[in-house]
C-alpha cells in the first residue's frame, strides 16, 4: 500500500511539472510600426530636391514616386540613401536615373538613423516639374 502511495505521488508530481512553463526571457517581439511620409515640391531644369526622414528601428523602407506633373511620362532621377548631417549630403544607396511615375525603390535599414530620398533632373527636363513621393519606414 505504501508503494502505491509513492507511485501516486510521483505521478501527480510529474503531471504538475509537465504543466509548468519554464521559458525565461522569451518575449515575442512585434515589428516596429510603419510610418508614411509624403513629400511634394518642384524641381527645375538641372535641379534637385532632397528630403530627409528619421527611422526609428530596423526594417524595410519603401519610396514610391507617386506623381510627376504636368506630364507623368517625364523621366527623372530618383534615389534612396543615407543622410550625413555633418556634410548635409544624401549618400545614394538605391537609385534610378530614368524613373517614371510609379517607380518604387526599396531598401533595408539596420537600425535607428536618418535616411533621405532625392529627386533630380538627369538632363531630360525642358521645364520645371512638380513631384510627389511617399516613404514608408519603421
Amino acid at each position: 500500500m505504501q508503494q502505491a502511495f509513492w507511485k501516486s505521488l510521483l505521478l501527480a508530481a510529474a503531471v504538475v511539472a509537465g504543466g509548468c512553463d519554464n521559458d525565461v526571457g522569451t518575449t515575442p517581439t512585434e515589428p516596429a510600426p510603419t510610418t508614411t511620409d509624403t513629400f511634394t515640391g518642384t524641381i527645375n531644369v538641372n535641379g534637385a530636391a532632397t528630403h530627409t526622414f528619421p527611422v526609428a528601428a530596423a526594417g524595410t523602407v519603401t519610396v514610391t514616386l507617386t506623381g510627376i506633373t504636368p506630364n507623368a511620362t517625364i523621366a527623372v532621377g530618383f534615389a534612396l540613401g543615407t543622410y550625413d548631417a555633418a556634410s548635409t549630403t544624401c549618400q545614394q544607396v538605391r537609385s534610378n536615373d530614368a524613373a517614371l511615375q510609379g517607380q518604387i525603390l526599396t531598401g533595408s535599414v539596420s537600425g535607428v538613423g536618418t535616411l533621405c530620398a532625392r529627386i533630380y533632373d538627369t538632363g531630360k527636363l525642358t521645364e520645371g516639374v512638380g513631384y510627389t513621393f511617399t516613404v514608408q519606414h519603421p
